[in-house]
């Protein structure tokens, strides 16, 4: 059995998690490659004894791999994402950051969790991903032209909102006067969605979510749309151009371009341990029931 290890970059806690990792896998007789560039880092820092083969790109990756680590928060689980794309290898994402609603593994229940893979202890959980189809310029702009989590249109250098004119499925839906939009998957619902009052979601529903971001109309609010409804945006503002976000990879854009956003053709699967489901997940970051007055 192959796993593929990343993380974005090295902190001293990651010594302990890497040890722990390995030596997981290496009681299972599992093969461990590693990211070139991560790898370098663990050897500088005398992290590993032994040696391994590295992985540099999404086409390096052999479709025999069985699982794929990320190692640090969320927002290095999506940029995992852009080395498995439409593999359909699972991804296990190991906390070493802060909140960590993606990569909910916690570094002390590594020696637990991880040999549950190998007596088949654990489920997949498909997440669905949203794409640009827009005729304009917006996806050469972008290495990769999906997102895990959000789309979003912003204001750029200026303090000025921006007019967004929305349609779902050519059907005109509202103008939006506001600093932005989010365009949520149910895996982003806890993220930016969150912070800009969207609501939560659970990761199974068949939906997207369109969120204001600081919207001037105080009737102006999230609302909840299917997954397979087609959104476009025109977008203009007082700049010659605004931003446009695929997670965590930003472009600027011409003003009154046209964004059209709708489910890419592949998911991404998340590997859920039974104690680490995701209701369990939110009551222990959001600290649900903590209050002792209730």
């Amino acid at each position: 059995m192959k796993f593929a290890i990343y993380a974005q970059n090295y902190k001293p806690n990651y010594k302990e998690i890497i040890e722990k990792l390995v030596r997981a896998l290496k009681t299972h007789n599992a093969k461990v490659i590693f990211e070139k560039e991560f790898y370098k880092l663990l050897v500088e820092n005398n992290v590993l004894n032994s040696e391994f083969d590295t992985f540099s790109s999404h086409t390096d990756i052999d479709d025999d791999t069985k699982f794929f680590v990320s190692i640090g928060g969320d927002g290095t689980l999506l940029r995992a994402a852009n080395f498995v794309k439409s593999k359909n290898i699972p991804i296990i994402g190991v906390n070493a950051g802060r909140l960590g609603f993606l990569a909910n593994v916690q570094q002390e229940a590594i020696g637990f969790l991880i040999p549950l893979l190998f007596s088949n202890q654990y489920t997949l959980s498909r997440r669905t991903l949203l794409q640009l189809n827009d005729p304009d310029e917006a996806t050469s702009k972008f290495n990769v032209n999906f997102a895990l989590n959000e789309i979003t249109v912003t204001r750029k250098n200026s303090t000025s909102m921006i007019t967004v004119e929305a349609y779902i499925n050519n059907e005109y839906l509202a103008t939006y006067w506001a600093d932005g939009i989010i365009i949520s998957t149910p895996t982003g619902s806890t993220g930016y969605n969150l912070s800009c009052g969207g609501p939560i979601i659970t990761p199974d529903s068949n939906c997207l979510v369109i969120t204001p971001i600081a919207p001037h109309n105080l009737t102006t609010r999230p609302l909840i749309i299917n997954d397979r409804s087609k959104i476009k945006m025109k977008v203009s503002s007082r700049e010659t151009q605004f931003l446009l976000s695929l997670d965590s990879e930003t472009a600027a854009i011409s003003n009154d371009s046209e964004i059209e956003i709708s489910l890419a053709n592949h998911t991404v699967n998340m590997v859920e341990f039974p104690s680490v489901t995701f209701l369990r997940t939110l009551r222990s970051k959001l600290l649900w029931g903590e209050d002792k007055r209730n």
